[in-house]
Formats: C-alpha cells, structure tokens, sequence
C-alpha cells in the first residue's frame, strides 16, 4: 500500500517509519517498536547487557534458595490440653557393675519408679565405648565427627537435627528408632553397665537417678563396699518425648569421669524441658506435616563429697528436671510456586529497568565528557591560530 502525503511532501510506503499504521487500538500501544534498520547496537550496552544478566541470574538463584528452604518461624504459646504421661529416653553406660547399680525415679507427685524394671541392663566395658583420650568411640568416623546418617552440612559440623532444616527433622522423625545392640565383650572384662531404653513418667517435675546398691534407699542385702564406686558414666541418648535417635540432645555423646582415688562422687544435670512442635506448612492447613517432641537445656553441677556426710548427701547420678509450662511452635513455610514466579518477573523487571537507567546515564555521562574534551580541543587550535598570526605580523 502506498499513497502521497500532501502535507510531508512525500510518498507513504511500507518502509516509510512515519507512515501511520494499524487500527485505532494501535494509538494507544504503550510499547512503540522501532525497525530493525533504526537500533544501532554498541559495545557499550552489550557490557551492560551481560552485566545484567550476570546479575539477574544471581539474584534468581538467590531467590530459589530462599524459597526451596521456606521460612522459619518460632512461637511460644501455653500449651493446651491436660498431658498426663512423658516419655524418658536413656541410654547410660556407667563403670559399675549391673548388679551393683540402682536406677529410680522419684517425681512431684510422690510416685516412685522402679526404673531397673523396665530398662535393659548389658554387662560391658568401659574401654569399648571411648578411646584413649576419654572421648566416646562408638559412633564416630576416623575424624573424630559424629555420625548419625543424616549427612554432614559441610566439613567441620556434625551430623544431627541441629543444622538441618524442619522439613529433614519431620521426615526423620516419623522414622520408628530403634536401640542399637551393645557390642560383644570378645574376652575382656565386664567392669561396666549399659543401661538403656524408654521410661514412662508423669508430666511432672522429677529426679532422675543413679545410686549404688545399698545406698539412698532403704532395703534389704548387704551396702557396697565404697571402694567399689564409680561414676564415671556415659550418656550415649538423653530425650524425652518419642524416641528419636537422629536428634542430638545437649547430653548426648557426653563423658564424664570421676578423678582418682575420689569413689564419693556426685554428678548433677538440671534440666529445663521445653516441650516442642515441628511443623512442615501451617499447622491449620490440609497438607501440614508436623511431629511432637521435646528439648531441653542443661546445668551441670558436679564436686566431690565426703564420706562422713553419705546421710546428708548421696553420691551418684542425678538427673534432675522440670517441665516448662509453654509449648514452642517452630513452623516451616514456603510460598505457592505462582508467588515465586511473580517475584522472579519482579527481580527481573527491576533488573532490566536499572539495567536500562544505567546504560542511559552512562551513555550521557560519555557523551558529555566527549563534548568537552572536543571543546576543549577546539578551544587551543583557536588560540594557537591567533598567536602564529601575531608573530608572523
């Protein structure tokens, strides 16, 4: 189609760039387009374009991460409902043999439970579970870390709950555990006590301990000869709540020896349980995920007692803790997939509009230097012209 503008004083054609064209709608296009004949490309704005996609590409990247690791949130809130029961996870080894060692439990309700009755006791020795150094042996790798399958976060952290993500420590959880099986004498000498398995206590406050026989109690049979104590104990799992062995506790892996020629020993842990929901997702939504546990901080508190003063203070292993009465909600959330594409178009966008200011302002800037580094030149040819005149006059 072509034709003659009046006005112009020209031929209108398709190639003309200043023919109207397109429908009515077509005044209103917020994006005008040149022709390909009219962009000129510099290697000005290809370094500013490979700048910008350099950086767009990080802050994606950037925004992918945060948004495949969620959001973490932590509340506390009374906890509701009437609890009545609470699980105590241990597994103890203590230099003492089996049957010199006594294992109750005595809480604020006045209830006393003969824990030896339903916990496990394996005659073993001390040796087998820590190394020369009096670090424990059992479950860690030629550098020393922990292991507990759950991968290393990078090459000097341990393995466990306390660098993972909420979502690792949901799918961990709904894992049953299982005790692991204590390891064969191969002729040496049982000089210590594996005492584990799960107690069910009261949700109240207790103690939690470890006597000798003949000692903090009142029965029947003959005392153990003082020379015959020693504490010195390792605790391979302390939790309470289910039995999650993936989860490190404050305890865990904790040795802890007597000094020699000191058999009157008393070692004292005071806890404070928190009890504790795990949550993938919001706890009202159809697809949330979450499990119930608790942790706990510890105080130790641990000396030397003398023999003369058995009656006021008995020498052993106590295990002394209180339930908080909060519950504490740590939740993991993560926004819809159609969120996080709108915030890429958004990183995008954003990319593009500095990108282009940039390029803009950076074009004027070289435009304006240009301009007077050529006025400039111009400037002393002029002065130079007039002062060879004069001497030639």
């Amino acid at each position: 189609m072509s034709g003659y503008d009046e006005k112009r004083g020209h031929r209108l054609d398709d190639g003309d760039p200043f023919a109207a064209k397109g429908s009515i709608v077509s005044a209103f296009d917020a994006f005008p387009k040149a022709k390909p004949q009219y962009v000129t490309h510099t290697s000005s704005g290809g370094k500013w374009t490979v700048a910008m996609t350099i950086l767009s590409l990080c802050l994606v990247w950037t925004e992918l991460a945060r948004w495949w690791r969620g959001t973490e949130t932590h509340t506390f809130a009374v906890e509701k409902g009437v609890s009545h029961g609470m699980n105590l996870n241990l597994d103890l080894v203590i230099k003492m043999k089996c049957p010199d060692v006594h294992v109750n439990v005595q809480d604020a309700s006045g209830d006393r439970i003969l824990a030896a009755e339903a916990l496990y006791r394996d005659p073993t020795n001390f040796g087998q579970w820590i190394d020369q150094r009096g670090i424990h042996k059992l479950g860690r790798d030629t550098h020393g870390r922990l292991l507990t399958g759950e991968g290393f976060v990078d090459g000097t952290q341990e393995e466990g709950f306390g660098e993972e993500h909420v979502h690792d420590i949901v799918a961990l959880g709904s894992k049953k555990g299982r005790w692991g099986k204590t390891p064969r004498l191969w002729g040496r000498e049982a000089d210590s006590c594996r005492i584990y398995g799960t107690l069910e206590l009261n949700k109240v406050q207790g103690d939690f301990h470890v006597t000798a026989r003949g000692h903090g109690y009142a029965q029947f049979g003959e005392h153990l000869s003082h020379d015959a104590f020693n504490f010195s104990h390792i605790i391979n799992e302390l939790s309470f709540g289910p039995y999650l062995p993936s989860l490190i506790n404050p305890l865990d892996q904790t040795v802890n020896t007597v000094p020699e020629k000191s058999h009157f020993y008393r070692f004292q842990y005071f806890l404070s349980v928190v009890p504790t929901v795990y949550s993938v997702g919001q706890p009202e939504s159809y697809s949330s995920r979450s499990i119930f546990t608790n942790q706990y901080a510890v105080t130790e508190q641990s000396a030397p007692i003398p023999e003369n003063m058995e009656m006021q203070m008995i020498p052993g292993i106590f295990v002394k803790y209180d339930i908080e009465p909060i519950l504490l909600n740590i939740i993991e959330d993560r926004d819809s997939f159609f969120v996080f594409m709108i915030k890429v178009v958004n990183i995008l966008s954003g990319a593009m509009v500095a990108g282009h200011w940039g390029f803009r302002l950076s074009d004027w800037v070289k435009e304006v230097l240009g301009r007077r580094r050529r006025n400039a030149g111009h400037s002393q040819g002029m002065l130079g012209a007039k002062g060879d005149a004069g001497y030639e006059d």
